[in-house]
């Protein structure tokens, strides 16, 4: 018997190829990532305030800015097609890690950083949110789920590939195969990828520069007005909008802090960052591929959400609270769960939405997620570098990550009362 999950795939192959090459690109350099920055920004130590500080700031400018971005792509990807807007945001990679590549001084370590926050403003979950309105194109709506918890678990199996790739590769040429393998995927992509779009007729000859700028602005606008009215007539996509904005703002703030929080408190580095990751990306496959089917008919996507939410609490309490460099392996065991965060939540969306409407309200949520996003490392940034200081007023190094689990119980919270409907 064929596994249906997998029968599922079928009209995405040429999406999911270039994706998970690009994913496995894209992980691959973050485990390494921590003792460059902090060996570049702070020669000689484990604690980098500096590093810490720059990285919270720049995914507060990336959620500032992807507040605008992330809605206006799911718009184009509506009007223009998917493809255009796809071989945009994953090539906006290369250049980042092409700097790395070249050299590793702090100068480059700089230049980086501004290099890879606009990669971000336009990458950063757009990836993943245009990706599943091709598939809701593609997929009927009683297999969405399925096929969106088989986009999530080849996610987790590319960062496991990525993380063993880290893993075992010299690190002087991690960044040199990272963006080989990113060209590989951009070029895949161009080549294969079939549009699901008609793409709309526009006819702007003769018009005068200022006025055709006026009149995307205007269009753009319109569009974002229609967006809003969608989400805040249908119960079901308001609720799962505040969800989704309590979620993201605490686990973006212990993403946006927790390698160095590892690599102060325990002394964790290259190799047991990419240890920890493979562990939770391994776990990530099974219960994303084959476990969430299964359980998807037996509960719904709401109570999927709901157990995936459970297990996000779990995780940041038993980081923050770690007592022993055991500890954080045990919490990252809950990351097998947290994952189905996103498919479930990615298909209560699509569920809710009409068919014309799919990349606008995808892109809609994503763009809340990137408010949260911003949201959370004016917080968690100085509140981290404090506690892994002497100044701190208590001897509890992950407090912060205490602090961000708090709004993942709020966002349990409301999902228990959520309302499914199905957009007809």
């Amino acid at each position: 018997m064929r596994f249906a999950g997998f029968e599922t795939l079928g009209p995405l192959v040429h999406l999911l190829v270039p994706l998970v090459i690009h994913w496995i690109a894209e992980e691959m350099t973050v485990s390494v990532l921590v003792d460059v920055t902090t060996s570049a920004l702070c020669p000689g130590k484990s604690t980098c305030s500096q590093a810490i500080y720059l990285s919270g700031l720049q995914q507060t400018v990336v959620g500032v800015f992807k507040m605008f971005v992330l809605p206006l792509l799911g718009q184009l990807a509506d009007e223009y097609g998917r493809k255009p807007i796809l071989l945009l945001t994953i090539s906006t990679s290369i250049v980042p890690f092409a700097l790395l590549a070249w050299s590793k001084s702090k100068v480059f370590v700089y230049v980086y950083y501004v290099a890879r926050t606009i990669s971000y403003i336009i990458s950063q979950g757009s990836i993943f949110c245009i990706s599943v309105a091709y598939a809701a194109d593609v997929v009927e709506v009683s297999k969405r789920a399925t096929a969106f918890g088989c986009i999530t678990g080849l996610f987790s199996a590319s960062h496991v590939l990525g993380n063993i790739l880290a893993r075992f590769l010299p690190e002087d040429y991690i960044f040199e195969v990272s963006v080989c393998l990113l060209i590989i995927s951009t070029v895949y992509l161009k080549l294969f990828l079939i549009e699901t779009v008609n793409s709309s007729s526009r006819l702007e000859q003769h018009v005068p520069l200022m006025l055709m700028v006026q009149n995307v602005f205007n269009e753009r606008w319109n569009s974002m007005k229609d967006t809003v009215t969608v989400v805040s007539h249908r119960g079901t996509l308001k609720h799962i909008t505040i969800v989704s904005f309590f979620y993201e703002l605490g686990m973006s703030g212990i993403s946006s802090v927790l390698l160095y929080y590892l690599k102060s408190a325990f002394g964790f580095s290259k190799n047991q960052f990419a240890e920890i990751l493979m562990m939770v990306g391994i776990g990530s496959i099974f219960s994303q591929i084959l476990v969430l089917p299964v359980i998807n008919v037996l509960m719904g996507e709401k109570w999927v959400l709901c157990l995936a939410l459970v297990s996000s609490v779990c995780y940041g309490l038993l980081y923050g609270l770690a007592w022993a460099p055991w500890v954080p392996y045990l919490g990252a065991s809950f990351g097998v769960v947290y994952v189905l965060v996103k498919p479930s939540t990615y298909a209560i969306v699509s569920q809710a939405a009409s068919s014309n409407d799919q990349g606008k309200v995808q892109g809609f949520v994503a763009g809340v997620q990137s408010t949260a996003s911003l949201l959370s490392p004016l917080v968690m940034s100085p509140l981290t570098s404090l506690f892994l200081s002497s100044k701190a007023p208590f001897n509890c190094k992950g407090f912060s990550l205490v602090c961000a689990s708090v709004s993942m119980v709020i966002s349990l919270s409301l999902s228990l009362s959520l309302s499914l409907s199905l957009c007809e």
